[in-house]
C-alpha cells in the first residue's frame, strides 16, 4: 500500500503547488489521477517517485517510511517512473537500456517479447541509440518497454499519452491493460484521456493542490463525463469519499 500523509510543495518562487494532500492507495490497483492543469497531479507524481522532495509530510510504502530516500533508493525499492517527456541518451543503446532496468542480461527473445508489447520490432531497435534519431512515440514505448522489465512494486507513467500518434495510443491502451491483467503490485497513471479513464479500478481528481475526490472508476467515469465535470466531482467529495 501506498499512503500519503499531509504532503505540501512549493515551487522556488514560493507558490503553493501541493497543500498537506493526503492519500492511500492499496496494492493490485491500477489508479488514474486526473484534474485541471496545474492542479498538482505530476507535481505529486515525481514527489511519489523522489525527483521533487515535499516540503512537509511523509510517505510510506508497504508500512516502510520512504520519506527520506532519493530516488534512486526509492527505485532500488521498487518505484518506477515514466516521464511525460522521456529522456534520450546518446550513447545508449535500447538494448542497454532495457537490461539497466531488468538488472541482468537478457536474450534477444526476451528482448524482442518486451519490446513487441509496446509495438516495436526488436531487430529493428535493440541496436539503436536512444538519441534524436528516434520519434518521440518510439521514445515513449521504449521508456514504457523499460519499465515492463523492471517487474515494479509501483509504476508511475505521466501522461503517456503525450507526443505519441494514434496507433501508439491504441497499443498503449492494450499494454496497461495486459500490466493491469497480471498487476503484482500497484500502476498509477496521471492521465485526461477518457479510454485510460475507463481501464482504472480507482480515479483520484487532483485539483488546488489537494485530492477532491476519489472513488471507483464507474462512479467517477458518471461524473467526469456529466456536463457538470470537476465541478461535479467537487460537489460530491464527501459521498464518494466515505
Amino acid at each position: 500500500m501506498l499512503k500519503l500523509e499531509n504532503i505540501s510543495w512549493d515551487t522556488p518562487g514560493g507558490t503553493e503547488v501541493l497543500k498537506g494532500l493526503d492519500l492511500e492507495i492499496s496494492d493490485g490497483k491500477l489508479v488514474v489521477i486526473t484534474g485541471p492543469n496545474g492542479g498538482g497531479k505530476t507535481t505529486l507524481a515525481k514527489i511519489i517517485a523522489g525527483i521533487y522532495t515535499q516540503k512537509t509530510g511523509r510517505i510510506i510504502l508497504d508500512g516502510e517510511d520512504i520519506t527520506s530516500l532519493d530516488i534512486t533508493q526509492r527505485a532500488e525499492k521498487g518505484i518506477s517512473f515514466a516521464f511525460q517527456q522521456p529522456v534520450r541518451f546518446k550513447g545508449i543503446t535500447v538494448r542497454k537500456l532495457i537490461e539497466i532496468a531488468s538488472g541482468e542480461k537478457m536474450k534477444e527473445h526476451d528482448l524482442c517479447d518486451i519490446l513487441s508489447k509496446v509495438g516495436l520490432c526488436a531487430r529493428e531497435y535493440i541496436n539503436r541509440e536512444i538519441d534524436s534519431t528516434l520519434s518521440g512515440g518510439e521514445i515513449k514505448r521504449i521508456e514504457i518497454a523499460s519499465v515492463l522489465a523492471r517487474h515494479s512494486t509501483l509504476s508511475l507513467f505521466d501522461e503517456p499519452e503525450a507526443g505519441i500518434d494514434l496507433w501508439s495510443f491504441s497499443n498503449l491502451i492494450n499494454v496497461f491493460q495486459d500490466m493491469r491483467k497480471d498487476l503484482k503490485g500497484t500502476l498509477i497513471i496521471i492521465s485526461h484521456q477518457e479510454r485510460i479513464l475507463e481501464i482504472a479500478d480507482e480515479i483520484v481528481v487532483v485539483a488546488d493542490g489537494g485530492i477532491k475526490a476519489k472513488g471507483r472508476a464507474d462512479e467517477m467515469m458518471k461524473i467526469l463525463m456529466s456536463s457538470n465535470g470537476i465541478s461535479g466531482v467537487c460537489s460530491k467529495q464527501e459521498e464518494l469519499l466515505k
